[in-house]
């Protein structure tokens, strides 16, 4: 039978500084909500890695943005059209995002910041202080925003992750009327991130939600982090943006015929 599911926002955090701990400000936190009382066993936080990196001290200058982008790109996927437009790039984690996912907003003063240095390490450091903390074995994603190829508008996707599947791989078995599952493979730690951001948002101050009632998700076995549902490039039917491909295709037949 289908499990009831809640997805509930840490009210009462505090504006997040260097050196904070996060684990400990969420046990504060829930120390007073009613609907909670508490995190239990299976629970999943969810972090929007805004908080992780303001914690681990990743900000820099507003006026070195172009570098840091430069920095953190690993490979170029697309270029808007317009003057001034945002690039699409992989960066250094291998996540495809507009301007290698560095951020201004919710950052007081001129300065910017860069996503946290490894989100699955992250993400394993705050399930562990909570463990720690509670005595309860939760699982912790950390999210950030991102577009998506074909759609308008943007969605909170897992870009780190500890103690929780992020695959849910149901190849070879069969759906309501028996006919062979042979691609499905769902991802579960996105979709907590997407489901968690309905109850937060980048203008209500609630960078964390927990979810309860997905504990079949949450565990010490799961140790892939949100790096394993990182597409391989030979797997990688949409490399290049458009424009991008066009071009490459012209070099390589120019390559062939000067040969």
């Amino acid at each position: 039978m289908p499990r009831p599911l809640l997805i509930h926002p840490v009210e009462g955090l505090p504006e997040f500084a260097p050196g904070m701990s996060i684990a400990a400000e969420i046990v504060r936190a829930l120390d007073g909500c009613e609907q909670l009382s508490g995190l239990c066993d299976g629970d999943v936080l969810v972090v929007t890695s805004k908080i992780v990196s303001k914690v681990e001290d990743r900000f820099l200058p507003a006026s070195e943005k172009a570098a840091a982008i430069a920095a953190e790109t690993v490979r170029v996927v697309a270029k808007l059209p317009g003057s001034g437009a945002s690039a699409i790039v992989e960066n250094r984690l291998g996540l495809v995002m507009a301007a290698a996912g560095i951020d201004e907003s919710n950052v007081a003063g001129e300065r910017l910041l860069l996503l946290p240095e490894d989100p699955d390490r992250s993400a394993a450091r705050i399930a562990e202080e909570l463990e720690g903390l509670t005595g309860r074995i939760v699982g912790v994603v950390v999210s950030d925003t991102a577009g998506r190829a074909w759609r308008i508008g943007q969605t909170d996707m897992a870009i780190g992750a500890a103690r929780v599947q992020m695959i849910d791989d149901v190849r070879g078995g069969v759906d309501a009327n028996g006919k062979p599952l042979v691609v499905t493979q769902r991802c579960v730690g996105d979709e907590m991130a997407a489901a968690a951001d309905l109850v937060k948002g980048k203008a209500s101050n609630l960078p964390v939600a927990v979810i309860r009632g997905l504990s079949q998700h949450v565990g010490v076995r799961f140790v892939e982090g949100a790096r394993s549902i990182v597409r391989a490039p030979e797997e990688d039917l949409f490399r290049m943006g458009a424009n991008e491909a066009i071009a490459e295709g012209e070099r390589r037949a120019r390559a062939v015929r000067d040969v």
